[in-house]
């Protein structure tokens, strides 16, 4: 894989852009998280070298002064809501993240239940957090928040929180996904601390938008097509183009609540430290792209991508029309067509010459390799092992996995399991070739290769079911399919 991103220079200057806002306030700075912090595989996508735990190795430079709250809707409690990443509810994401804090030695202060209203199952987890000795606060629904700037800046409106007791200058504010009500948590505290004497301070960590790369720049266009579903929109922020003559880019969330932020650290402070949305973030991303080239091809694969991710979803009977259709738009901002994506015009090729679906891989050294379906194999499981044998040095027409293994498998699912589709599936297929390996040296050897297929791009003419995606994440591959269902 290319490099675009220098990954050292961003610890390194992040970190110190960090401290340097904790200094201009009184030793408490509330730092909003946005984006993933374990597992950023959006940004290492676009920005070739950034690696997906980056902001918790910078973090790591700062362990000792940080604690960690986590914020939670009490609506989306009570929705069940659920991570589509990880498919689990936010309510469990809530603990896999404190989990995940703890086992890197990091504080996690405590767990603020927002947009609370007596909700009973707001209640169970607060009493489940309770028994295993976790700290949670209550954040109330305020009748025209954010507008109703007097109403939140008073004693009935963020003076009604549960006040979140911290110890630390660094508090970083994280949920488990958008709309969990971070910023009003950072907010409320905010107020609640200047009733104490305290003057806190308030800074956004978020990667994208790019502040100071173009506004129709790659990168930037493939965060639009990232929350193509909230409807996110970059834009230029007017705010700071007018106090410094400077164009920075922001997103419309951003610009638009700016006037009611304004209005709210003006009732809490009698003025506001910021001049833009921009001036609010903490984000220096943009001075660590080593190689502008790299990044936009990068980005540009990951709209295609996002585009299928999207495509996909609406076979599969989503309401997501809009979604897709935007996504067609930044196409054409981007000047891009799906097949810029070599192995997507590759697969559909092999598809057209077999009338099989098809699948094809790019391989590290630009190599692309092909599949079809067969009697035997699905066209994912036979593109694996048609790659680890070109990897190995093992010829095409070797048949690594005898048919005398296989169709006992098939039975099985068949007649045993009630299931459909005899063909195999990737992770049949690695087991099989597993067993083998103990006394067959090219199975051996091409196992050895599947660390080769990292970062290695995929793609099929039939959407794959749920076990053979998991397969090419785990293999860290980078998946598209066609929105074309199984029949």
């Amino acid at each position: 894989m290319k490099i675009g991103f220098d990954n050292e220079k961003y610890l390194k200057i992040q970190s110190e852009q960090i401290r340097k806002r904790i200094a201009e306030f009184d030793g408490k700075l509330y730092l909003e998280l946005g984006g993933k912090l374990f597992d950023d595989h959006h940004a290492s996508r676009v920005l070739p070298g950034f690696k997906p735990d980056s902001k918790l190795r910078m973090f790591g430079q700062l362990r000792d002064s940080i604690e960690i709250v986590i914020v939670i809707s009490a609506e989306d409690i009570e929705k069940n809501k659920v991570r589509a990443d990880l498919g689990i509810t936010y309510d469990e994401d809530v603990l896999r993240l404190r989990d995940e804090f703890l086992s890197r030695n990091f504080m996690v202060g405590s767990v603020v239940i927002t947009h609370y209203n007596g909700q009973r199952t707001a209640d169970q987890f607060r009493h489940r957090l309770e028994r295993m000795g976790v700290k949670s606060y209550c954040h109330y629904l305020i009748d025209g928040y954010p507008h109703n700037v007097e109403l939140i800046a008073s004693d009935e409106g963020f003076g009604k929180n549960d006040y979140v007791e911290t110890s630390r200058e660094l508090v970083i504010v994280t949920a488990p996904g958008p709309g969990s009500g971070k910023m009003a948590v950072c907010l409320s505290q905010l107020y609640n601390e200047h009733r104490r004497g305290i003057r806190a301070g308030y800074a956004k960590f978020e990667t994208f938008p790019v502040w100071n790369l173009p506004l129709k720049h790659p990168v930037n266009i493939a965060y639009e097509a990232a929350t193509a579903d909230l409807n996110d929109v970059n834009m230029i922020d007017p705010f700071h183009l007018d106090a410094y003559d400077k164009i920075a880019v922001n997103y419309n969330r951003d610009i638009e609540i700016f006037p009611v932020l304004n209005a709210l650290f003006e009732g809490i402070y009698g003025e506001n430290p910021y001049k833009s949305p921009t001036d609010m973030g903490v984000n220096m991303v943009g001075f660590c792209i080593s190689d502008d080239e790299v990044c936009c091809k990068a980005s540009k694969d990951e709209i295609i991508r996002r585009y299928y991710d999207a495509t996909n979803k609406l076979a599969n009977g989503a309401d997501n029309e809009a979604e897709v259709h935007k996504i067609q738009l930044l196409f054409n901002q981007a000047k891009i067509t799906t097949d810029d994506r070599r192995i997507t015009v590759a697969a559909n090729e092999r598809k057209q010459q077999t009338n099989q679906p098809a699948s094809a891989i790019e391989l590290e050294d630009g190599t692309i390799i092909t599949a079809k379906t067969t009697t035997l194999l699905g066209c994912s499981a036979a593109l694996i092992l048609n790659a680890i044998k070109h990897l190995a040095g093992i010829g095409h027409d070797v048949k690594l996995i005898p048919q005398s293994m296989i169709e006992p498998i098939q039975k099985t699912k068949i007649e045993y399991l009630g299931g459909n589709n005899p063909r195999l599936h990737t992770d049949e297929v690695l087991v099989a070739l597993s067993v083998l390996s103990q006394h067959d040296e090219q199975c051996r050897r091409a196992l050895e290769q599947l660390p080769r297929l990292h970062d290695c791009q995929v793609h099929t003419t039939i959407m794959l079911g749920e076990v053979d995606r998991k397969i090419f994440k785990k293999l860290g591959c980078g998946l598209t399919c066609d929105p074309v269902r199984k029949k």
